[in-house]
């Protein structure tokens, strides 16, 4: 048990810091304010599949991808995953395609919002 306590304490020094020591817990300055983030979170997304119901919560995800590629036009979101496809839990996109000498044409994404 104390090592347990132990561990809590170093994810909470870890987490005063402004680490993120809990998948999902982003944006708390504390590990217990990042576990109630998380739980409250999660729960948003449970919650929101309930009311539409598991079909419904898909069909959601799927209007929200296309609603961004006519946003950036079919060309610049092809470029937008090829970036994504590249980033790593360290490194965005962006910076993995410079490190590794891709060239991401960002003038195919449209900048307009309408």
């Amino acid at each position: 048990m104390a090592s347990n306590q132990k561990q809590r304490e170093e994810l909470d020094a870890r987490a005063r810091q402004g680490e993120t020591v809990v998948p999902g817990g982003t944006g708390g300055k504390s590990l217990e304010a990042q576990e109630h983030l998380a739980e409250g979170r999660s729960r948003g997304g449970q919650t929101r599949r309930e009311q539409l119901g598991t079909e419904g919560y898909q069909e959601m995800g799927s209007k929200g991808g296309q609603t961004r590629k006519e946003q950036l036009g079919t060309e610049g979101y092809q470029e937008m995953g090829r970036k994504g496809g590249l980033s790593t839990t360290d490194q965005s996109g962006g910076e993995r395609a410079a490190e590794l000498g891709v060239d991401i044409d960002e003038s195919k994404f449209k900048t307009s919002s309408g």
